[in-house]
């Protein structure tokens, strides 16, 4: 990547709704032709963790909400460690050298990518060190080992053999005793001993309990501070209690990452069985990353590395705290000041209106929630209305991640125990959430569902739900399709939309794409719904073609997206030539952008940004002005459960809606999208050599906090529009919303 002092930045400006583009830059070593157009994935994946690492040394964001940002981004690394640099490894081992997109080797990539990941876990630490110290000054405190004295000593002492004592499973490494296995994301201690009896030198291994916390609380200081001891120094203060006889010579902590990829055989009988098979090979997967203290005793680091097998390049010593992402524990501190001021989810008006009956606010017309800003709850509601509805005959639901005590699942176990005909579309290949799955599945079919695994190849990624309900001797359809997934956890934190409408080709486009993913029929004479991985990609390539033809013809074009990641090649040319042609393109793009945005005579007409804050920008929106520009009434509007990567495009089964009811169209254009594009606060902006700056000057407008403040349109009940705040055009916020 080029260094960004070498380029005239000048003011970042993130308001893409009211400020112009700036003109394009020229990059003299850049091919507009050449691979050099595409921004390596993964090099934008670490790019995008390092926004989010920004976020734990901002000093506008509450004190722990900044120890939680260190901790994601930690956790966010040992996933992309097990993933994606597991999948780069396993194709330099297979001999694989064929390029990326971009250009790069898997080997040129690994070597780029190790060196942009040790810097960010070297920030990673010294946000820590910060961090604790901010603590610190709060009350926080980490004691260590040489911090714990009487009471606290004694306290700490009937802890260990209560708590903790039983559950250690010390380990000697000698011939007798082979190096034992340590599963993925395990942490251990590394011991170097001394028998003081006959002064024998024995190293022995302590795998530190993924059972219990990782930071132990202690009563209040002397002055009401907030004490923690993390587990390792409880261990390391007694371990002349499971080593007696035993004097230290010297100790080391190291956690592991293996490679957490899954190969599941694509002719398996049973694809339960096989996934459970295939989830304990993940545990015994090989080791990716060994990360551990640097001052380890160097015989007792050279057999740890030698007995995990890992290469010099595979390690990576740290000084302080390792395994980061535990850090979580801490922002249970009992301290709400330093953390976001509460919110709760707003209950849509128009639910209220009608006592509470989902099918009735839907019967009025369609109703568009955005989570978290609006409750989750209708969205679990609707399905155990469903459940407990007598007119209700049949549910049919997709599942890819939901909670493990979901209550979405268990009113689909209460509507099968009650005779209605349930069909549960489950995705056991959700990454990280197969073993959940699993379980789930087994919970649905004990209670009588029909339960559907979908396809070997491609994931079931859509989100879709429908009720059939007897009304008036008619069968009417319900259906909610939404940009998330049904996970009541997750939708408090994710932004995310949930369409609820009755419309019936959109009930009998879903139930035939229901069909497909049970029966692999593929679905004909789809009137409003585009599926991957068969149609999404040409519609899109479609609304950009369109767009070219109106800026030919001197018509207004422009587009505004919104995406967790876009790196499909053939997508982000066809943006590139919809920016040649003069089409305005405005992107937001959480994550991965392979897309090089602002580069004179490729993308001079595109700007991307990418909004990292309290919540996680999660939902797939895409406008296409249609010849009237944006805003506009007349643009056509579509949301989606895909982003626009080939995994999506071609390999997942996704679904994508176009809105049409007015009411709902105002408020994705004039509300959502308008506060996304004008956010300013939470924005950073990508500059044409690939890196991303915050917004500069004065950033007053943020889009979280605009849409905890106001009410969406589409919920809005008897009370009308009068108080939803315009961001773009005011006919749309007329007291009488469109019907």
């Amino acid at each position: 990547m080029q260094d960004l002092a070498a380029l005239d930045t000048g003011v970042v400006n993130a308001d893409f709704l009211n400020a112009p583009a700036p003109p394009g830059r020229h990059l003299a070593d850049l091919d507009p032709a050449g691979p050099g157009r595409f921004i390596n994935r993964e090099l934008s994946w670490l790019a995008f963790n390092w926004r989010v690492m920004a976020e734990a040394e901002n000093p506008a964001v509450p004190l722990l909400e900044r120890v939680r940002f260190l901790s994601i981004s930690a956790s966010n690394l040992d996933e992309f460690y097990s993933v994606r640099v597991a999948g780069l490894r396993g194709l330099v081992r297979e001999g694989v050298h064929a390029p990326s997109a971009d250009g790069l080797s898997p080997t040129g990539q690994l070597v780029q990518i190790d060196a942009d990941a040790r810097a960010l876990m070297l920030r990673q630490q010294e946000a820590f060190v910060a961090l604790e110290a901010a603590m610190r000054s709060e009350g926080i405190e980490i004691l260590g080992p040489a911090d714990l004295r009487g009471a606290d000593l004694r306290l700490m002492e009937t802890h260990f053999f209560e708590q903790v004592f039983p559950i250690l499973s010390p380990l000697a490494i000698d011939p007798a005793h082979p190096f034992p296995f340590i599963a993925n994301g395990g942490f251990a201690m590394g011991l170097q001993l001394k028998r003081e009896a006959d002064d024998t030198v024995l190293e022995a291994l302590l795998p530190v309990p993924a059972q219990v916390p990782r930071f132990i609380r202690l009563p209040e200081g002397p002055k009401a501070q907030i004490r923690f001891l993390p587990l390792e120094a409880l261990l390391e203060v007694f371990l002349g209690k499971l080593f007696p006889g035993y004097v230290m010579l010297g100790h080391c902590a190291f956690r592991v990452l293996r490679d957490s990829d899954l190969e599941v055989e694509e002719e398996a009988e049973d694809l339960v069985r096989e996934f459970e098979t295939a989830l304990k090979r993940r545990r015994r997967g090989e080791v990716i990353r060994l990360t551990m203290t640097a001052d380890a005793p160097a015989d007792l680091r050279k057999t740890i590395v030698e007995e995990l097998g890992v290469t010099p390049d595979e390690v990576v010593e740290m000084h302080g705290l390792i395994g980061k992402a535990d850090l979580a524990e801490l922002t249970r501190a009992a301290r709400p000041d330093l953390l976001w001021p509460p919110f709760s989810p707003r209950m849509p008006e128009r639910v209220q209106d009608f006592e509470g009956d989902i099918f009735a606010a839907i019967r009025q017309k369609d109703m568009l929630l955005h989570h978290p800003y609006e409750s989750f709850g209708i969205v679990v509601g609707f399905l155990q209305q469903a459940a407990r509805d007598p007119n209700v005959l049949a549910i049919k639901q997709t599942l890819y991640r939901t909670s493990r005590d979901s209550p979405i699942v268990a009113a689909l176990c209460e509507a099968a125990e009650d005779g209605k005909s349930v069909t549960a579309l489950i995705e056991l290949k959700a990454r990280f959430d197969e073993a959940a799955n699993i379980r789930q599945s087994r919970r649905l079919e004990r209670a009588g569902a029909q339960v559907v695994y979908g396809f070997i190849d491609w994931k079931t990624h859509a989100k879709i739900s429908t009720v059939v309900r007897r009304e008036n001797g008619e069968l009417v359809t319900y259906t909610h399709i939404g940009t998330g997934n049904y996970h009541p956890g997750t939708a408090g934190i994710y932004t995310d939309l949930s369409l609820f409408t009755c419309d019936k080709a959109l009930g009998q486009d879903a139930t035939k794409v229901f069909n497909y993913v049970s029966g692999y029929v593929r679905p004909e004479g789809l009137e409003k719904m585009w599926i991957s991985p068969h149609m999404i990609r040409p519609r899109i390539l479609e609304g950009l073609a369109e767009e070219i033809e109106h800026a030919r013809a001197g018509r207004p074009a422009q587009v505004w997206i919104k995406l967790n990641a876009v790196t499909d090649p053939e997508v982000i040319d066809a943006l590139y030539a919809a920016s040649r042609a003069g089409v305005k393109i405005d992107m937001v793009v959480r994550g991965i952008c392979s897309l090089r945005a602002g580069v004179a005579g490729l993308s001079e007409n595109i700007r991307v940004k990418s909004i990292i804050g309290r919540f996680l920008e999660h939902s797939r929106i895409v406008c296409f002005g249609n010849g009237h520009g944006l805003p506009s009434a007349e643009a056509r509007v579509f949301i989606t459960s895909a982003d626009w990567m080939e995994r999506n495009l071609t390999r997942r089964i996704e679904a994508m809606v176009e809105i049409t009811n007015p009411t709902v169209h105002a408020q994705i254009i004039d509300q959502i999208m308008a506060a996304n594009m004008a956010d300013q606060v939470q924005s950073w902006v990508q500059q044409a050599d690939g890196s991303y700056l915050r917004h500069s000057g004065e950033a007053s407008f943020s889009c979280h906090r605009f849409f905890m403040e106001t009410p969406s349109l589409s919920g809005r009940g008897r009370a009308g529009a009068k108080d939803v705040t315009p961001l773009t055009y005011a006919p749309s916020l007329a007291p009488e919303p469109r019907a």
